[in-house]
């Protein structure tokens, strides 16, 4: 018997981008052509790339709730709220998660704010190799490039389950880890699934490479 989906986009934005000084969420992208004013950000290119595929979209946001709310609820999507963002990412994960359970829903994308969205191209191809595993009974699609592993990730319940049933000192690599039988990895031709933004010189930097990034 096949299993339908019924996805929802998560999107961890719980960070205070120490190292950025400023809300790594909240960043112009993609790049504005000189004289022009950027409209769009991290956030809301996020918001916008997992809404395609699923049926709603949660932002988790810590300390920076207020700020994000703007972006969020303009851009049709919701709020979950980690209490105690200083738990690290991990918790923002866990919390999540169970709003995802919570709305009903068994199956998530999940992806990371400080980065821009993959292309739509790698997302189709995580989306159809999703379908498949999960007719196989595994439990989650993880995309690779360059022999890394990124975002966004495609979990099923099972692997929701995992995830929730974790301590909140476990990261997300150890539970992928112990349950690696069950991850199906997709390996894509596009870089973007592993870029990482901490830094103005990361930022900078990717920033000039947008030509090469895109499909």
């Amino acid at each position: 018997m096949s299993r339908a989906l019924s996805l929802c986009g998560v999107i961890l934005a719980a960070g205070e981008s120490r190292r950025m000084g400023t809300d790594k969420a909240l960043l112009p992208w993609p790049p504005a052509p000189p004289g022009q004013i950027p409209n769009r950000t991290f956030l809301s290119a996020a918001i916008e790339s997992l809404a395609q595929l699923s049926d709603s979209v949660i932002v988790v946001a810590g300390k920076n709730r207020d700020s994000l709310a703007p972006v969020v609820y303009a851009n049709g999507a919701s709020l979950a709220t980690n209490h105690d963002p200083d738990r690290g990412q991990f918790s923002s994960l866990q919390t999540g998660l169970q709003e995802v359970l919570n709305r009903g829903r068994d199956a998530a994308i999940v992806t990371l704010v400080d980065r821009p969205p993959v292309n739509n191209s790698t997302t189709e191809k995580l989306h159809a190799a999703f379908g498949a595993a999960i007719a196989r009974w595994k439990w989650a699609v993880v995309p690779e490039y360059g022999g890394k592993h990124g975002h966004p990730i495609f979990l099923a319940r099972e692997m929701i389950a995992a995830f929730l049933k974790a301590p909140p000192t476990a990261s997300a690599r150890d539970i992928q880890h112990q349950n690696r039988e069950q991850i199906v990895y997709v390996e894509v031709d596009d870089p973007l699934v592993t870029v990482n933004v901490n830094t103005p010189d990361e930022y900078a930097a990717l920033q000039r490479a947008v030509p090469m990034l895109r499909d």
